[in-house]
């Protein structure tokens, strides 16, 4: 299961357990919580629905701050004696992703799904084979 998160304006793909790099999160202590954009199960079913996404979060603790490369910025005009040097490096936080969290209905259905569907197969064909449950038509 994954999902997609958006923070500082970016989105990232994460699964349970992976550890990224978001743009400074002021005041995160501990932990975290996300509400995903889209959510995509073990069984490859997606959910994008807001109302149904709105119950999902998605927990990550805070590892630690960390700083980008430098990045230098040097603006130059010829013949008219302009120079600026400028330099940048970007602050990020180092996440780990804990856990992708359902709601507790959505749990229940999806482990519930799988052994329904061989007990529909196994009813189907019973009706299939019964005379009495087919129509006739006149």
């Amino acid at each position: 299961m994954y999902a997609i998160i958006r923070t500082g304006g970016k989105q990232s793909k994460v699964h349970e357990g992976d550890v990224i790099d978001v743009e400074r999160l002021k005041d995160a202590d501990g932990t975290v919580e996300f509400t995903p954009l889209l959510i995509v199960d073990a069984a490859g079913n997606a959910i994008s629905d807001r109302a149904q996404l709105r119950e999902v979060k998605v927990r990550a603790k805070v590892l630690g701050e960390a700083q980008g490369p430098k990045v230098d910025i040097f603006k130059y005009k010829n013949k008219t004696g302009y120079r600026r040097r400028q330099g940048h490096r970007q602050k990020y936080t180092t996440l780990e992703v804990t856990a992708i969290e359902l709601p507790a209905a959505k749990k229940a259905k999806a482990a519930l799904a799988e052994p329904s569907a061989t007990k529909k197969s196994a009813g189907t064909a019973a009706s299939d084979s019964d005379p009495s449950t087919k129509t006739q038509e006149d």
